[in-house]
């Protein structure tokens, strides 16, 4: 093989589409997928290419250093694309211990070992560990979020993953570590945990239920369709400057409340419903607490840089993304059921 490759968190959300896109992409590549398979891992998002010679399921937790050190020394790998987080910014107000656990100690443990392998003589070596937009904290009604922005997280998710950050910059500066980091914006498209807003309010207006809005709806993301998102960090891993850091974004600002009107019209047009009766679900709920108002990347350092853009318009990656919901019920009932956790037993005895 080319090389080896560790993606963590690869049965995940955005992990599956990267480890897919280099299955298929790379067949000379060995494609290592670590996962722990907590609630949002599921092996069925991979089916499709659970049978390619290239490709190896690894059930691991980063958490579990003696097995993580074990499986480097097993694979050799040349290359780490560090995925594996908890993401839920609600679930790290309720939990915040867990979050710090897996996002900080979890991507040290994956350092470590990379230390321990690659040593001082790590030409042609790459740990790349994938970050978000919501370090930098809230930006006002202006600006957009630069390499450069200082860090400001505001919720314990944010924070966990603004620690993992520096660590990973500082083992690049103390030990010679080659690495990249990569700042996303808000993902969306196929596969995605029916927790978060787009996937939550499909299922939600596909059965009736209400569409419950934060405060008054005006918060502002940055949204970038997923397989975009895949083919950036396929680009960035080949091609970017070590020690670098890549903002990844769609220019592509929604307000919560204009998004979720346009997935109700889209909605309505897909099920054959009189325009308007899905925005009958809207409520509006108590706000979260330290819910940051609004964030934009500015993504021109990819772009001139690399030479990446997005493929798709927002409207045509919504509608992509509502097809795929639709035609894929079993799969949306496997996971709000929690039935998809048997698939690994299933097919892992």
């Amino acid at each position: 093989m080319k090389k080896t490759i560790f993606i963590t968190g690869g049965a995940g959300f955005i992990g599956s589409h990267v480890v897919r896109l280099f299955v298929e992409k790379y067949p000379d590549y060995k494609i290592i997928n670590l996962d722990a398979l907590t609630y949002a891992g599921n092996l069925e998002n991979l089916k499709d290419i659970q049978g390619k010679p290239n490709y190896i399921f690894e059930h691991a937790d980063i958490n579990d250093a003696a097995k993580i050190n074990s499986l480097f020394t097993q694979y050799q790998p040349d290359g780490v694309i560090h995925l594996a987080a908890e993401s839920h910014v609600d679930r790290s107000i309720t939990d915040p211990n867990a979050f710090i656990q897996t996002n900080v100690m979890g991507t040290a443990n994956l350092l470590n070992a990379a230390k321990h392998l690659w040593g001082k003589n790590a030409e042609g070596k790459r740990f790349y560990h994938v970050s978000t937009d919501e370090v930098y904290g809230s930006l006002g009604e202006t600006g957009f979020f630069l390499e450069t922005t200082p860090y400001d997280p505001q919720s314990p998710y944010s924070a966990s993953k603004a620690a993992s950050d520096h660590l990973v910059r500082a083992y690049g500066n103390t030990y010679e570590m080659p690495f990249v980091i990569t700042n996303c914006s808000n993902n969306y498209g196929p596969n995605h945990f029916p927790e978060k807003l787009i996937p939550l309010f499909i299922n939600n207006i596909k059965t009736n239920k209400p569409l419950p809005v934060y405060g008054d709806g005006k918060y502002t993301r940055d949204w970038l369709f997923v397989k975009d998102h895949a083919r950036a960090i396929d680009t960035v891993f080949h091609n970017g400057r070590n020690g670098e850091t890549y903002n990844i974004g769609g220019f592509n600002e929604w307000q919560n409340i204009e998004l979720v009107k346009l997935l109700c019209d889209k909605m309505d047009e897909k099920l054959g419903r009189p325009a308007g009766t899905s925005q009958g679900l809207i409520s509006y709920i108590k706000d979260r607490p330290g819910h940051d108002r609004r964030y934009a990347i500015d993504a021109n350092k990819i772009n001139k840089e690399l030479g990446w853009y997005p493929s798709v318009t927002f409207e045509e990656g919504l509608s992509l993304t509502i097809d795929w919901y639709m035609e894929n019920d079993a799969w949306l009932s496997n996971v709000t059921s929690g039935a998809y956790q048997k698939y690994y037993q299933e097919q892992y005895k």
